[in-house]
């Protein structure tokens, strides 16, 4: 579903060349849930962006879904990250001007869908997501959690075939933060979807079928297995 093989990633800062990733190399499976693990700038969510095509490594190559993205034109990216991805922030970005209902429902516009079947739809997953009884009220009527959860259901509102985390409960109190990991694990299963979580907290990654560490730009090896 996710390969990703021996990407490098850098950006010129004052003059100097500052290498974010450095051959990273990984594969996750259709269906699988994987915690990428690691200190704030390790390069988690630079990662994430490339697999997502909003940005493009410096070399090396990331196919998503069969697709090589290296190889898709500007208006082949857009699709793209339209009919597959989906993603979810730690700071919600939802438009503030718009309803939850409405920033569920905006990425099928986007794709062209009716608006009336585009509601529908989005209000299918806020009840998903509990949330159907808040569905007129805008983002700064809602809480932390209640924003994460419009932004759960607006980033599952096409069901994408691949859902990106990025430090999904970065601003939540750990309480809320496991009922959102809680709510996540709970739709990933019932959609089938291909799951990668970044997060700081090994707590967070635990929730995850495979944790994966990256550290200073490089995966680090698996560990061991004890033999005792």
């Amino acid at each position: 579903m996710i390969q990703v093989s021996g990407v490098y990633k850098s950006v010129a800062a004052a003059g100097l060349t500052v290498e974010i990733l450095r051959g990273v190399s990984l594969e996750v499976e259709k269906g699988e849930v994987v915690g990428l693990l690691g200190p704030s700038g390790a390069g988690k969510t630079t990662l994430l962006n490339l697999i997502a095509g909003v940005d493009t490594p410096t070399s090396g190559g990331i196919v998503v879904d069969s697709k090589p993205l290296r190889s898709l034109s500007a208006a082949a990216l857009a699709r793209f990250r339209r009919e597959t991805i989906g993603m979810v922030f730690q700071n919600f970005h939802l438009l503030p001007n718009l309803t939850a209902a409405e920033n569920a429902a905006l990425p099928l516009l986007l794709k062209g869908v009716a608006p009336g079947r585009a509601r529908e739809y989005a209000n299918r997953r806020l009840q998903q997501v509990g949330l159907s009884h808040r569905a007129r009220h805008f983002p700064e009527q809602l809480s932390g959690g209640e924003r994460q959860r419009v932004a759960i259901a607006r980033a599952l509102a096409g069901d994408p075939p691949v859902l990106l985390a990025d430090e999904p409960t970065g601003s939540l109190d750990s309480e809320t933060g496991r009922e959102i990991l809680d709510l996540l694990i709970g739709l990933q299963r019932d959609t089938g979807a291909t799951m990668i979580v970044v997060t700081h907290d090994p707590a967070v990654a635990a929730w995850c079928g495979r944790i994966l560490h990256l550290r200073d730009g490089r995966l680090l090896p698996p560990p061991i297995p004890s033999t005792d």
